[in-house]
């Protein structure tokens, strides 16, 4: 996701590409931090070289950057909502970067306490505690949920 100031030029943009960013300063991710690879390479690729003046390894950080008008900045779509964030704006920019696949893994048959049901739950609302207790019991062959 590409986040803004509420009154940026690329807004106005119908179709966001790499060239759009090139002319702005840009906040995003510390290189070793996921994520970074690829919008590194998406650059890479197109032979741009991005004006990356700040780096960090929290998207609020950078968010905050951002909102202070330090530059335009690239975080995971995750991280940006815009109810939360009222002083900025997003502009999907998977099909500039990729996506990202999160995991999120538990041992079979370990105890998990209730607030760990609400964060998984939370984290995809189709994994219910009834389900996660099928897979985490063994009662399914498959535990790709």
């Amino acid at each position: 996701m590409v986040i803004t100031p509420p009154d940026h030029p690329l807004l106005k943009k119908e179709h966001l590409a790499l060239e759009d960013l090139k002319g702005y300063p840009l906040i995003t991710y510390d290189p070793n931090f996921a994520g970074r690879p690829k919008i590194d390479k998406a650059f890479a690729l197109r032979h741009l070289e991005p004006d990356i003046i700040l780096e960090a390894i929290d998207a609020d950080v950078i968010k905050t950057y951002v909102e202070i008008g330090l530059g335009i900045g690239i975080v995971a779509g995750l991280a940006y909502d815009a109810e939360r964030d009222r002083n900025l704006r997003g502009i999907p920019a998977g099909h500039l970067f990729g996506t990202n696949v999160t995991h999120l893994a538990v041992k079979q048959g370990a105890y998990l306490r209730s607030f760990v049901y609400t964060f998984i739950e939370l984290f995809s609302p189709t994994l219910n505690r009834k389900l996660v207790e099928q897979a985490m019991s063994g009662e399914h062959e498959v535990y790709e949920l």
